[in-house]
């Protein structure tokens, strides 16, 4: 092999080295099934340990017994990991909650010790705390709501 082969080849290889690194928070949010960047989840996680971990726990594990009402008759804040709830739901379901609030979403009188975010998070930020959260789960609980996204998005396009 010709000096000039050997010197485009080592080239190439560095190109291709660069241009993974390039890509490489685009492939980590693909990974975490999301089109979220690692800079919107790196945010995500720290809005998320600012505004919400008090209630929803540091590793996103809720409060205790969360399936059992408080004295207050309300309901304790549920886990976003795996062990929740949360990935059932899709991605316009959990932007209006975060947003507005569940009350707002459940309707009918439901009272929640959670409030909505909107007067103090933007939407991009809301946004990014959900890709963090989603960033977290398992396989198999991304692709369960993606489904969910997908199948939100066909009924309201079909409206």
């Amino acid at each position: 092999m010709s000096r000039t082969a050997i010197l485009f080849s080592v080239l190439g290889i560095a190109a291709a080295g660069l241009g993974f690194a390039w890509a490489w928070p685009w492939l980590a949010a693909q990974v975490a099934g999301d089109d979220a960047s690692a800079a919107t989840i790196a945010l995500g996680k720290t809005l998320y340990a600012e505004r919400c971990a008090a209630c929803h726990g540091a590793r996103l594990e809720g409060q205790r017994d969360w399936k059992s009402r408080l004295p207050s008759g309300r309901m304790p804040a549920p886990p976003h990991d795996a062990s929740g709830h949360t990935w059932h739901h899709p991605d316009g379901v959990l932007f209006r909650i975060a947003k507005e609030g569940p009350a707002a979403v459940v309707g009918g009188g439901y009272q929640s010790d959670m409030p909505g975010f909107g007067s103090v998070m933007s939407d991009d930020e809301i946004r990014a705390v959900l890709a963090f959260i989603k960033s977290t789960w398992p396989e198999q609980e991304r692709e369960y709501q993606t489904e969910m996204t997908l199948r939100e998005q066909e009924m309201t396009q079909g409206q």
